[in-house]
């Protein structure tokens, strides 16, 4: 990521936008293939996403993940100290063979993403996913002076050597007979979030205990040139046991069950201690193709940054080491903030909002299945019964699972209690904003419950 000499940064291209929030919500492209589709081989469907989406909670499905995600590889005897500088999360008991998300902060506390961490041998490790996250990594280990080296694969779209590896998600189920069938020998008995190193078709591959909806899963990663001997073997063995293929549209949309809410907006835009990283990031990266969405409009860029409490990541956050960003945090903990939960749309409102695209007036701004988020980062007002702002939806679409429409919000921790009524605006302000993707269209005030995060857990502990 280093810059060249004559190549402008980050913060060079801050100084000729005037009013950043009115850039990134109106001229920029999303960069991440979740919102585009043409960043990634993978085709949106299969056969139908209605049935993928049935198929992590009845069967299987396997999901090509190969294309999207960003990994980098840290190698030395400073990688472990890195990390444990950065991260909020507790590496206490981090050893090799297992993962967790790991999530990074800027000094005020604000996040400046997450991704899987995998600690794959002594001082080495893997990150998975997160561009933002991976980016602030690196300027870390390459001007603080750590003794590591870097390695980083990134997504296909703009990979002009090739990815290095490939990435397989299996899920729902049937996936443990499906793991037991195709490793060769004794499949291990792998705990949640640790990962194992199997054979499959002869092919070496790490795998790692890992459901994205609340199921037991299991990532498979490999040589890329392995994939598709690993690919066909698991086909096989799930052929008959119901296993599926999942496109992008059943992958992308099924974090409103899961509970994910992916890639908020890096917190690294106008903090004065953060004038290095700026210029030491490119004018071309993915901190300058952010991309705002939805009914809320900030007056000023803070106003879309997060905390890990936000993202629900109270778990994750110990305060039993020394990070970056911790002393804001520990003096955040006993003020106001706000929690995730899912909310679950009314389906009058819903309805009306289908309807109204046969009707004469200026209709509602559409609402897609399965993911009905518009923008890379998607921002809608929640509201309560009075009117006021408690918080914002951030990831809205529909689960063929559940038959509902649901987003992920962060709001005021006194207005988290499921069965709360709250309303969600959907639309954005002045009939809609200058991106390519959004037809202009009238808001809609939309009724929604409080309901537990992430839903599809709980939704399974009521079924069982």
């Amino acid at each position: 990521m280093t810059l060249t000499k004559d190549q402008p940064s980050l913060e060079d291209f801050l100084k000729g936008i005037p009013d950043l929030v009115d850039h990134f919500y109106n001229d920029t492209a999303a960069p991440h293939a979740k919102d585009r589709s043409g960043l990634t081989p993978v085709p949106p469907e299969f056969g139908s996403w209605v049935e993928e989406h049935h198929a992590w909670r009845d069967s299987a499905v396997l999901f090509d993940q190969s294309h999207h995600m960003p990994e980098m590889f840290l190698k030395g005897p400073d990688a472990f100290a890195l990390l444990n500088r950065l991260g909020v999360n507790s590496f206490a008991n981090f050893v090799p063979g297992k993962a967790k998300q790991f999530v990074a902060c800027n000094h005020q506390g604000q996040m400046i993403g997450e991704c899987v961490l995998f600690y794959l041998a002594e001082n080495s490790f893997e990150l998975v996913s997160g561009m933002h996250v991976q980016n602030w990594v690196e300027y870390h280990a390459r001007t603080g002076g750590y003794d590591l080296t870097i390695e980083r694969d990134l997504p296909t779209s703009v990979n002009r050597g090739g990815r290095k590896m490939f990435r397989f998600g299996l899920d729902g189920p049937a996936s443990d007979d499906i793991f037991a069938t195709v490793v060769d020998g004794p499949a291990p008995n792998i705990a949640f979030f640790n990962f194992a190193r199997i054979t499959i078709a002869g092919c070496e591959v790490l795998a790692l205990r890992h459901g994205m909806a609340g199921g037991r899963g299991v990532e498979l990663a490999g040589m890329m040139e392995d994939g598709p001997k690993v690919r066909e073997a698991l086909l096989k063995a799930g052929k008959p046991l119901g296993l599926r293929l999942g496109g992008t549209l059943a992958y992308f949309s099924g974090n409103t069950e899961g509970g994910w809410m992916p890639y908020p907006l890096p917190a690294i835009y106008t903090a004065a201690d953060l004038k290095p990283y700026r210029e030491w990031l490119p004018s071309n990266g993915w901190e300058a193709s952010s991309q705002l969405g939805g009914s809320f409009r900030g007056s000023a860029i803070e106003d879309y940054y997060v905390t890990p409490w936000d993202m629900g990541y109270d778990r994750i956050l110990k305060f039993d080491h020394d990070f970056i960003g911790r002393e804001a945090l520990e003096r955040a903990m006993e003020g106001p903030r706000r929690t995730a939960v899912t909310l679950v749309w009314n389906e009058e409102d819903v309805t009306d909002i289908f309807q109204s695209q046969l009707r004469p007036e200026l209709p509602y701004k559409q609402l897609r299945f399965p993911m009905g988020s518009y923008s890379f980062q998607q921002n809608d007002e929640v509201k309560d019964a009075s009117g006021k702002l408690i918080g914002l939806s951030n990831f809205c679409g529909y689960s063929a699972n559940e038959r509902k429409v649901m987003s992920l919000a962060n709001v005021s921790r006194e207005h988290a209690t499921p069965g709360l009524e709250v309303t969600v605006t959907w639309g954005e302000p002045g009939g809609g904003s200058r991106k390519p993707q959004v037809e202009r269209h009238r808001q809609k005030v939309v009724r929604a419950q409080i309901a537990p995060w992430p839903y599809a857990m709980a939704s399974q502990r009521r079924s069982t």
